[in-house]
């Protein structure tokens, strides 16, 4: 039996049409002696009625309060079939580093297709990366705070510091490389 997986006013995108749309009604199809309906299908506002399979959920996640965050956006050059191997078919992701969904990162659709799953978790590591820094910045500021630390402590917020220096660099200044590879280490 059927059981209804969007409810009326959700908002999902319709994989066939490719557009978001709210669900303006939920028709379940009825058999006689039967206790529940056989199929489910969505009326969206779009001229016909839909299945669960066509429909896709909008995804709400918790983001972090700087914003950055990975989009589906959707695959205009392969069908769904012609790609079924990736991990999200018939989508790829999108980093969003801006409230207004603009600016951010994108890979080109046939670099995708060569490695997906490379890819999906890049885009995973850059949605991270402001947390991966406030991170580094609490181990850097560690030792200002705890002079005791042990040794190899120390040395981990050392390198820490050099992480958050040569991203926080600006042009003019050089940016400080990793101290294990810096022949002065």
């Amino acid at each position: 039996m059927a059981k209804a997986v969007f409810h009326k006013h959700q908002r999902v995108f319709v994989r066939p049409v490719g557009t978001w749309a709210l669900i303006e009604q939920v028709k379940p199809q009825w058999v006689k002696d039967v206790e529940e309906p056989v199929r489910i299908y969505y009326d969206c506002g779009l001229g016909r009625d839909f299945t669960a399979a066509d429909l896709a959920a909008e995804q709400v996640e918790d983001h972090s309060p700087d914003g950055w965050r990975v989009l589906r956006a959707r695959n205009k050059w392969q069908t769904e079939t012609e790609c079924a191997h990736h991990p999200f078919p018939g989508t790829y992701p999108v980093v969003v580093t801006d409230e207004q969904n603009w600016g951010g990162w994108r890979v080109p659709g046939a670099e995708y297709d060569r490695d997906p799953h490379k890819v999906e978790f890049q885009a995973r590591l850059i949605e991270q990366a402001p947390a991966l820094l406030t991170l580094a910045e609490y181990w850097a500021d560690l030792p200002a705070s705890n002079p005791d630390l042990p040794q190899d402590l120390l040395g981990f917020c050392r390198h820490a510091g050099d992480i958050v220096r040569s991203i926080r660099a600006t042009a003019d200044e050089p940016m400080v490389l990793d101290r294990r590879e810096s022949p002065a280490a």
